[in-house]
């Protein structure tokens, strides 16, 4: 019996590095590696590459894989000299600490301005608003900057067999997806802005070639430890474009993926310009657009929750369970991190409506999860007032796992809500981009899903919320 023929993908995470290898013909994952990365919100680039090396390494290596693909966390800057070293550690795109950039930004163009331009309600997650910090806060680091990349055009640079100090700035390289969450990129000609780089920055700098979502962005180097040379590399994608791609989304769908952050996105043809500053108009891997909602927190709401209850995962999800909804009038508002959607970097996570009758483990346990939940349901109801129609929605994530999560979302949606199969769909869409950089054609591969039962609308978790959020004087999340 032959063997099959394999791709390989890599997902360059916020919190790890995954490498999936496939069967080129179906799909099929045959081996895979996983490499953590380090904590925090501000992390040196190299620890990215040693963290994908051992990805690598764990997974068996790639020298029986015809072509390898990068799909990787947005937004995250990489600052090189002319060089190619790094001139300072890289803010991740939830490091909060460039929400006063993007405060003078917003003020000094007008928030408008940067939704026209660049279709993106600018935040303190995107690229641009980096940009700006390393000016304001090492300016020494800014001066030495000649080129910026985001983390999955250098790690598919470095595939391709470049190294700190070699001076090949010039053949980084991106795709529309990852151009696209910069802020310094235009949905309407497809090209970047430069004159936004350099109001943010001061000056020009070397940014990486826009490739097609077909073209090959090169072939891997010589002496990467696992990886043979001369392999084909793909263009590579963001994570969520390439979740997208692997999710085989067609109009009308839309993906809700509860990860570190929470994310709502949907397929259009055409770019978004929304003026009322919830909806990001991002492109996708295939060469249509991206429309897409997020907060910053989502899955580690959970961690936090079974943390303070002294419980697993899975305890929380059966005590979430166990409470009617509405968790009794209890409400969490779950802004551990501050918040990007709506725009509150310094609001903390807070409860409210707590009495001596619904203070309770369960009530407590379902205040987590119907906490999340309404701040994603709300994203979903940003896109739809964009006109952008919603048949139906996908749930994916490593918190779309939680039986709470499959049961507590459907009464708070009117769209029927799909669950495909539990599957690594970032690295995945990685190793389909693989397969085009083989073939020029992206491989079908199918998704196994099923339809979560459909019980009656019930937004009294969204009520609750949105009184707790007048409460503080805070914008309401829709």
């Amino acid at each position: 019996m032959r063997a099959p023929t394999l791709v390989a993908g890599i997902d360059s995470s916020t919190q790890s590095c995954k490498v999936t290898v496939r069967d080129l013909a179906t799909g099929a994952q045959v081996r895979e590696g996983k490499a953590a990365h380090p904590p925090g919100t501000v992390v040196h680039p190299e620890r990215w590459w040693e963290a994908l090396l051992t990805a690598v390494m764990r997974a068996g290596g790639l020298d029986d894989v015809i072509a390898v693909s990068v799909s990787g966390q947005q937004h995250t800057p990489i600052f090189l000299d002319a060089s190619g070293q790094a001139t300072s550690q890289s803010p991740l795109w939830n490091d909060t600490g460039s929400h006063a950039q993007m405060v003078a930004l917003n003020d000094e163009l007008g928030k408008e301005e940067w939704i026209r331009r660049t279709g993106l309600p600018l935040t303190l997650s995107d690229t641009v608003t980096k940009l700006r910090w390393l000016r304001d806060t090492d300016p020494v680091a800014a001066t030495r900057t000649a080129a910026v990349a985001i983390v999955h055009d250098w790690l598919t640079w470095r595939l391709m067999g470049h190294e700190p100090g070699d001076g090949a700035v010039g053949a980084l390289t991106t795709d529309r997806s990852e151009a696209s969450g910069t802020a310094y990129w235009s949905p309407d000609t497809g090209g970047y802005c430069m004159d936004l780089v350099e109001h943010a920055f001061g000056r020009s700098v070397e940014l990486p070639r826009i490739l097609g979502p077909r073209e090959r962005a090169g072939v891997t180097g010589t002496g990467i430890p696992g990886i043979p040379a001369g392999i084909p590399i793909g263009v590579g994608s963001g994570d969520n474009a390439a979740a997208a791609l692997a999710l085989g989304i067609e109009d009308g769908d839309a993906v809700m993926s509860l990860g570190t952050s929470g994310v709502v996105y949907l397929r259009s043809a055409d770019p978004v310009h929304d003026l009322a500053g919830y909806v990001c108009s991002y492109a996708d891997a295939t060469g249509a657009h991206l429309p897409l909602v997020a907060t910053l927190n989502a899955g580690r709401n959970f961690d936090a929750g079974a943390a303070v209850l002294g419980c697993s995962h899975d305890e929380l999800s059966t005590l979430a369970m166990q409470a009617e909804p509405g968790a009794g009038g209890l409400t969490l508002l779950p802004f551990f991190e501050g918040e990007r959607t709506p725009d509150l970097p310094s609001a903390r996570a807070s409860l409210h409506g707590a009495s001596l009758d619904n203070f309770t483990r369960s009530n407590m346990a379902r205040a987590v999860i119907e906490g999340t939940l309404v701040s994603q349901v709300a994203m979903l109801d940003a896109l739809t007032a964009c006109g952008l129609p919603v048949n139906r929605l996908l749930l994916i994530g490593g918190a779309a796992a939680s039986p709470a999560v499959r049961s507590i979302l459907p009464p708070m949606i009117t769209a029927p809500l799909i669950l495909p199969a539990v599957d690594e769909y970032v690295a995945r869409g990685a190793a389909m981009q693989a397969a085009c950089a083989a073939n020029q054609e992206f491989p079908r591969w199918a998704v196994d899903t099923v339809e979560a039962p459909r019980p009656r609308f019930d937004d009294r978790a969204a009520t609750q919320h949105a009184a707790a959020m007048a409460a503080l004087g805070y914008p309401p999340l829709r």
